[in-house]
């Protein structure tokens, strides 16, 4: 089996007792694997496990591996792992620009190199010359696209997806998933997309494992 991607090796989550999850899959680099489930079923923690950010009131067993490297044994901050909650989450006492900046890894240097790669990102999203601007100015769909761009800016391991187009209407899911997962396909990333929506399984285009059914 190839490194490259994200290996989830004989993870299981469990709380109280009752295991929620168990499952071994190799995510390649591009490649989505969608896990479907009811709510409360254990679809986020499975996310949270790989993040780093558990409770600790789950039970939780198994490796995940990113290119070889075992996330598990690091703490969150250097896991490196992408999220999109359902939430954009932007900082609002920053703008559009400050957001992205914000996400850009420390090795890159000087102001005007970290603003070229945020308006990049911008530009990447469609939303070019859109740096300026307050976040509570934007639409949904922007802001969704804004937290899109700031995460691939942080250069991410993996791509983790918490139901991010669950609170846009139905054009807006259609055009998100679509970039979502070109982008991803575009910078080799491996995604775990978790969703109890048929059509956000269908667009994934990759295995589906059904849990607490």
């Amino acid at each position: 089996m190839t490194d490259k991607g994200l290996f989830l090796d004989t993870v299981s989550i469990a709380l109280n007792g009752r295991v929620l999850l168990a499952l071994t899959h190799h995510v390649l680099p591009g490649g989505v694997l969608t896990v479907m489930g009811p709510s409360g079923s254990g679809k986020s923690t499975l996310l949270a496990y790989i993040g780093g950010f558990l409770d600790p009131a789950f039970q939780a067993s198994g490796r995940v591996l990113a290119d070889g490297v075992d996330l598990t044994v690091l703490p969150a901050e250097e896991r490196h792992a992408g999220i999109l909650f359902q939430d954009p989450l932007l900082f609002p006492h920053m703008s559009v620009a400050g957001n992205l900046v914000f996400a850009i890894p420390s090795h890159v240097k000087g102001k005007a190199a970290r603003l070229a790669r945020a308006d990049a990102a911008l530009a990447g999203v469609g939303l070019d010359g859109m740096g300026n601007r307050d976040p509570d100015t934007l639409s949904g769909g922007q802001k969704a696209r804004v937290a899109l761009a700031r995460v691939l800016l942080s250069a991410p391991r993996a791509l983790l997806l918490d139901e991010p187009f669950s609170k846009l209407d139905q054009d807006l899911r259609r055009q998100m998933r679509e970039l979502v997962f070109v982008r991803a396909r575009e910078a080799g990333l491996p995604v775990i997309l978790v969703t109890h929506d048929e059509a956000d399984a269908e667009a994934a285009l990759g295995p589906v494992i059904r849990i607490g059914e």
